[in-house]
């Protein structure tokens, strides 16, 4: 299975997205967005930002658990990496985002949760 985004709408009505690795898992999560186009353009700005090194941020929750940002050119944050136990897993999610964004299909679909 190829890498993808998906677009969901939440209870709110707003629009999100995920990428989703070969493997099915996600690897990235969106904000949340008023329209469906906005988060398309959202999913643009990952694939234009996902292989430059310096739009990603490392970071630690206050559960110990390393996670990553991918920002915009604007500073914006367009997407959060799930938590992982140490710096060396976030780092091949880096990875993983870099090399399956630019190329991934988006899935124009809408499963309302």
């Amino acid at each position: 299975m190829a890498a993808r985004f998906q677009i969901q709408q939440g209870r709110n009505g707003k629009y999100y997205f995920h990428l989703l690795a070969n493997n099915g898992e996600i690897i990235l999560a969106s904000q949340m967005y008023a329209s469906k186009a906005s988060a398309k353009k959202g999913i643009l700005s990952v694939q234009t930002n996902a292989t430059d090194s310096s739009r990603y941020e490392a970071l630690v929750n206050k559960a110990g658990e390393h996670y990553f940002v991918l920002k915009a050119k604007n500073s914006q944050v367009i997407g959060t990496s799930e938590g992982y136990a140490n710096s060396t897993g976030m780092k091949s999610g880096i990875k993983s985002v870099s090399r399956n964004a630019p190329k991934a299909i988006t899935e124009d679909i809408i499963v309302k949760v």
